[in-house]
């Protein structure tokens, strides 16, 4: 029996409409019953929100029954004997005769609170913020009267003499505070901390009236194992835990459901405003992709958003110095060049990279700026850095680059696959949702270089040497093959290529790929039978695929051994990327890629450009657009002169960062759009302040094809625009200067019209419309009724048939070239504190929690240089060399070095390299060829200062 509400669980179950004991009744009237319902859930549904007192139950937790205040009579009979029965943990059963409110339950009701009141401070109670109390809003509902308590005080632990005393009151995390005093031993934060986010940080202690919340082995919250992720404060029925915010007591002015700015779950947040500013965040319980779930991004790492560093002014830099300009003088600055540019060296000298962390909306108006209104298909976005080798290797094979499935079919699946992705840390809410099905005993398979916290969890944990994801993956589907472990009616009737693709998986040397991976091939073939002997398996990939060499094949061979085994088209299946940002999915969709434009449709097709201009009523390039590597290629050779970018650290994010800055050192003109002044506005020569995601709409979609709703909660700091309104004025303008109309509907931003306009040529949001999404949005392709898609390709693939690719392991160029020079391997990776850049987190309490980067070295490693915890490490490679901070661990190999990049003390991506992948031009973080010695340095170097003339 599960408690949370499920949008899925409600549509399939259907109340029993026979009569007579197909029915239960509540205080003598008659309700049809829903197999599997508690009654707590029955009398909910027939009764309203609260039929009965709670204090144990929470949405999100699994029926408990320890407080008992839920107690209700129940009889086999009419008139016959009655049974006390909590309403929350029994379920209900036709026949059953329910009385909620009898004069024996109002007294076992008080008499359960008066015990409860025993140990808690009853006038601090009487003053404290009511509403959000629970406790309080049940002292109410029975009418009991806090001065009537008749028991003698509890021996409370905080009374008694010893270490426990400590905890009395807990401040001493950035986010996180406990208030024993208030605790009412519900047991709702054990459970959030064990049901919800998998991490038992927190226990009960001690026994009765000496029972206490311990967290870890009775450290304070700082020093335990708290991921902050929340779910305890939010499930706290009084104050004993809260947050530094008191999100969940703070009475708001107003609540605004919006969509979080971090990666690509799209969790839905409750954003509490109070007096014109963010107040705290909680997360909706009926919120289909987090179910009132969230990280400690999501819901505390906010305020960043009115930082005394956001900018507030566009900049323009003259003379090596940053000038507070009007927009106007901006603008006109923006245009004027644009044209200028275009006019001597033509379209293709000016291009655009759009942000994965802007809104749909925002995303197409740029695209459709330079192919409509410049003429050159010289857009991308960040997916090019992370997710296009996704796009392009399941669109070769399935026809259609996005996940199968949906992140609900955890529930019905077996056996889950992990392959290059840390969920836990990159995509938390998703991670805890894996890490309890696996506690729950199904199956899983971990395919990473690191011992991530989730292959701790595996039955199988393929710990691979970097670069080596094509051959691990042809060793299993040569066992599976092999073993006649494939799905051949599956096989036959839905693919194409088997019998060739079945010979050279054949063909594969095992003992030549077993000697390159570091991977014992028994071990692989235990894993390759566990997912191909599956009833069903789901397979969940990330960064760890995708950003290598051969990144676009390993996609394909996913969607290969999903073919082969017939898990493809049904629930708890599928071929699932977690998109490393939010937008990362709808940013290609809407064609911020220079190859395809909005739909994904070729932009050197004859057809398509006709389709396109006649849409458009303007003309449209002919040529597809250079990547981003080969926009800074063109830079480089003077070819590319205008460079607009919204949303995007490229300075600090993009490889090789020395041969990007001087790439970007060449440009005429350089738009940076930003929250901060980044290392990348710092080269720019314009810089325009945008809103954050709290302080503009549109839409999200996220790792599963959800489109879904962003709502403004605050309006924009003054001085700064939403990114889709510069859009717009650029547009305006440029179509002034240029007589180059934009087609607009509007000169105003707002995602309605956009959307529109974008239903009309994005065949999968056809049926899309701002005002139908409701609060947990449509997943694509969304039929022009307005219905959606939760899995895609089962019956045919978009392309029609699934198509079977095989292809050989290659050693990179980056290994081929330096392994003799430079012996180790470091792969880069990302912590849960922080995203990307950590321009936004490095400005919040996530910033005390993780204050730097350091260099994960395996003990070995450290020994044989020397190397203590804590010293300082040079890390060089053939591109320059930074000094880092050692952190010995076991969670490498010897030979394999891991290191984040989200401080710009450090400035990582100085040493690694160009190398790309061979198709989709994804860079290839992941293999990093560099050597070590310990650094003559012991301290890292200040952040640069920028000077703005006001």
């Amino acid at each position: 029996m599960t408690r949370m509400p499920d949008a899925r669980a409600k549509a399939e179950a259907t109340p029993i409409t026979a009569t007579g004991t197909d029915v239960a009744y509540i205080n003598g009237e008659a309700h049809p019953i829903i197999q599997g319902e508690t009654i707590l859930d029955f009398l909910r549904r027939t009764m309203g929100p609260e039929p009965v007192p709670t204090l144990c139950d929470a949405p999100n937790l699994e029926p408990f029954g320890s407080c008992r205040v839920c107690s209700v009579e129940v009889a086999v009979q009419q008139d016959g004997p009655t049974r006390v029965m909590a309403s929350c943990h029994t379920p209900v059963a036709k026949g059953q005769f329910i009385t909620t409110h009898s004069e024996r339950m109002k007294r076992l009701r008080k008499n359960i609170v008066e015990l409860v009141l025993t140990n808690y401070p009853v006038e601090k109670l009487k003053t404290e913020d009511h509403g959000a109390n629970e406790l309080y809003n049940v002292v109410q509902q029975i009418d009991f009267d806090l001065d009537s308590v008749r028991y003698p005080k509890g021996a409370h632990p905080l009374d008694a003499a010893g270490p426990d005393a400590r905890f009395a009151k807990d401040t001493s995390h950035p986010y996180m505070v406990s208030d024993l005093e208030s605790c009412i031993s519900c047991y709702r934060c054990v459970r959030a901390c064990d049901e919800v986010q998998g991490e038992m940080v927190l226990t009960m202690a001690g026994r009765g009236f000496n029972s206490w919340i311990a967290k870890g082995t009775g450290e304070s919250f700082k020093d335990s194992d708290c991921v902050s992720c929340g779910a305890c404060a939010q499930a706290c029925p009084t104050s004993a835990i809260t947050d530094v915010f008191r999100a969940k007591e703070t009475k708001p002015d107003s609540v605004t459901r919006t969509v979080c700015t971090y990666c690509g779950v799209g969790c839905n947040l409750e954003v509490k405003v109070k007096d014109g500013k963010v107040a705290g965040i909680t997360a909706p319980y009926d919120a289909e992709a987090n179910q009132g779930h969230t990280c400690l991004k999501g819901r505390y790492a906010f305020k960043f958003y009115d930082h005394p560093e956001r900018l507030r002014s566009p900049l323009i830099k003259r003379n090596g110095v940053f000038e507070e300009v009007s927009w106007d003088e901006a603008y006109d600055f923006i245009v004027d060049k644009f044209i200028e540019i275009g006019k001597k060296h033509g379209p293709d000298a000016l291009g655009g990279v759009s942000s994965a962390r802007c809104p749909n909306e925002e995303n197409y108006l740029m695209q459709k700026f330079f192919r409509v209104q410049v003429g050159t298909n010289n857009i991308d976005a960040c997916a090019r850095v992370c997710h296009s080798p996704t796009a392009l290797g399941m669109q070769k094979t399935f026809g259609t680059g996005a996940a199968t499935n949906s992140i609900d079919d955890l529930k019905d699946t077996h056996t889950i696959m992990v392959i290059g992705a840390n969920p836990t840390d990159a995509h938390p809410v998703t991670g805890a949702k894996i890490k309890q099905q696996i506690m729950k005993g199904k199956t899983l398979i971990v395919i990473d270089p690191r011992r991530t916290e989730l292959a701790r969890y595996a039955k199988y944990h393929l710990q691979l040497k970097p670069g080596t994801n094509v051959a691990l993956l042809n060793m299993m589907m040569h066992y599976i093959v092999k073993e006649g472990w494939v799905k051949k009616e599956f096989i036959d009737t839905r693919t194409e290529g088997w019998e060739d693709f079945k010979q050279e998986v054949l063909s594969v040397d095992i003992a030549a790929m077993e000697r390159e991976t570091g991977v014992d091939r028994n071990l692989v073939r235990e894993a390759a039978k566990a997912y191909a002997t599956s009833p069903a398996a789901m397979s969940f990939h990330g960064l760890g695929v995708t950003e290598h060499y051969q990144g676009t094949f390993t996609v394909m061979q996913i969607a290969d051994l999903a073919m082969m085994t017939g898990n493809i088209g049904r629930r708890g299946v599928g071929v699932n990327p977690l998109r490393g940002q939010n937008n990362v999915q709808g940013a290609a969709d809407m064609g911020c890629q220079p190859h395809q434009g909005a739909g994904y449709f070729a932009m050197d097709d004859p057809a398509n450009i006709s389709m396109y201009e006649s849409f458009y009523g303007a003309a449209m390039p002919r040529v597809a657009g250079k990547k981003i590597p080969q926009m800074y290629d063109a830079m480089l050779d003077g070819t590319f002169k205008a460079f607009w970018v919204a949303g995007e650290d490229m300075g600090q994010t993009d490889p090789n960062t020395l041969h990007v800055r001087k790439a970007l050192g060449e440009l005429e003109l350089f738009v940076v759009q930003e929250l901060f002044m980044t290392e990348t506005a710092k080269m720019a020569h314009v810089v325009l302040p945008a809103a954050s995601f709290l302080e503009k709409s549109g839409t999200f979609t996220n790792g599963e094809r959800r489109i879904q709703r962003v709502n403004a909660a605050v309006a924009p700091i003054e001085g700064t625009k939403s990114d889709g309104q510069i859009t717009c004025d650029i547009m305006e303008r440029y179509a002034a200067k240029t007589g180059r109309k934009s087609g607009n509907a509007s000169t105003t931003y707002h995602p309605d019209w956009v959307l529109q306009e974008i239903s009309g040529i994005v065949p999968f949001f056809k049926g899309v419309k701002w005002e139908e999404l409701g609060e947990n949005g449509k997943q694509w392709p969304v039929a022009a009724d307005g219905t959606d898609t939760k899995i895609l390709h089962t019956d045919t693939f978009k392309r029609g048939l699934g198509k079977f690719i095989f292809n050989n392991w290659e050693k990179s160029p980056e290994v081929r070239t330096n392994e003799k020079d430079y012996p180790y391997i470091i792969t880069t990776n990302r912590e849960l504190e922080h995203y990307n850049c950590g321009a936004m987190t490095r400005r919040t309490g996530n910033g005390e929690i993780l204050t730097e980067d350091v260099l994960m070295i395996n003990p070995a490693d450290a020994q044989q240089n020397g190397i203590l915890d804590g010293d300082m490490v040079c890390v060089e490679s053939p591109r320059g060399k930074v000094d880092i901070k050692a952190r010995i661990t076991d969670e490498v190999k010897p030979g394999i070095l891991s290191s984040t990049f989200h401080f710009p003390e450090i400035m990582l991506n100085i040493i690694t390299s160009s190398v790309s992948d061979s198709l989709a031009m994804c860079p290839e973080y992941k293999v990093v060829t560099c050597r070590i010695r310990k650094a003559r340095k012991t301290h890292l170097r200040k952040e640069g200062e920028v000077v703005v003339k006001v």
